[in-house]
């Protein structure tokens, strides 16, 4: 995925680290790459707020558990396929 914008880092590369970001499980220097990459690009900010409200309600619903790894890939396969979506759509 691509912006349109010319980054240091590829679009499609800082959202797949964008989980373990949100989970703040990134090294330092990745860490602050991803936050830049945020900083400057509009839709990959985008994409981060959807993600992160999806793992709020995730933890919502499951309270303190976490949430069945069942459930946590059928919700990442899903985000991944209406990436793919909106990404075909905005080429």
């Amino acid at each position: 995925m691509s912006c349109g914008e010319d980054h240091d880092v590829d679009c499609s590369e800082i959202l797949e680290r964008v989980y373990v970001f949100i989970d703040n499980e990134l090294e330092g220097a990745s860490t602050e790459e991803i936050q830049q990459h945020l900083d400057e690009c509009g839709p990959c900010l985008d994409q981060y707020d959807i993600e992160r409200c999806v793992k709020k309600l995730v933890h919502r619903s499951c309270g303190d558990d976490q949430a069945p790894d069942a459930l946590r890939q059928k919700i990442l396969l899903r985000l991944t396929q209406i990436r793919i979506e909106t990404t075909t759509l905005a080429d």
